[in-house]
């Protein structure tokens, strides 16, 4: 079993560093863009499952990914972006300045923090796991293509690799990124990772990685 799991193209709010959530943002000129530069490259797949968020930043993804093939987008509530809670709609300097404290700890150690009416990473697990699950039941073998939000990737291939929450950090997923991940009797193996050659340059990747990351998942 292969899963290619993928982050969906830049919205507005990705550029300007706002905190998302629940909220349905939709992609933007350059996520649109990147959503057809996604389905061409992997154009040469053919997939058992195209499977998304509900969101239609993600859900506008996986249909192009989905139309090169002459397939169904399948909508997976276990995908779904976290739920931000009192965080939702605000910039990362607001959040930084209303809650101090715990965004503080968001930026030091995520799988410890409560953001009041929000989700926890280790919630967000859970169910991703369960919608992973769902997913690979119903196709045991072959190719399924997963289009999510950079925190639920971020969660989930930690999950698939063994990792706690606390190495969330640690994973980058850019918009647009492509991740191939492989199941078999001697486990999960990691094939590729934040892929976005087919959109940004070499150059480009590395100045991106310049600077810190905006730690909105």
């Amino acid at each position: 079993m292969q899963v290619i799991l993928v982050r969906h193209g830049q919205t507005d709010w990705n550029r300007e560093g706002i905190f998302r959530g629940r909220i349905d943002v939709k992609l933007n000129a350059a996520g649109l863009k990147e959503a057809a530069v996604i389905g061409e490259k992997l154009r040469g797949t053919d997939p058992d499952a195209v499977c998304s968020s509900p969101l239609s930043r993600a859900m506008d993804t996986a249909l192009r990914i989905a139309s090169y093939r002459g397939k169904q987008v399948r909508e997976v509530a276990e995908f779904v972006d976290i739920d931000f809670g009192v965080w939702e709609g605000l910039s990362r300097g607001e959040a930084k300045a209303r809650y101090p404290k715990i965004f503080k700890k968001w930026e030091q150690s995520p799988e410890r923090v409560k953001i009041p009416g929000a989700e926890t990473l280790g919630e967000v697990r859970g169910r991703v796991l369960k919608g992973l699950d769902l997913v690979l039941a119903e196709h045991p073998e072959g190719v399924v293509v997963i289009v999510s939000h950079g925190l639920i990737n971020k969660v989930l291939l930690c999950a698939v690799l063994g990792l706690p929450n606390s190495h969330f950090w640690k994973i980058k997923q850019d918009n647009g990124a492509i991740n191939i991940f492989t199941y078999s009797a001697r486990g999960t193996k990691l094939v590729l990772l934040n892929d976005t050659s087919h959109i940004k340059s070499v150059d480009q990747i590395i100045e991106n990685n310049r600077s810190p990351e905006n730690p909105l998942g």
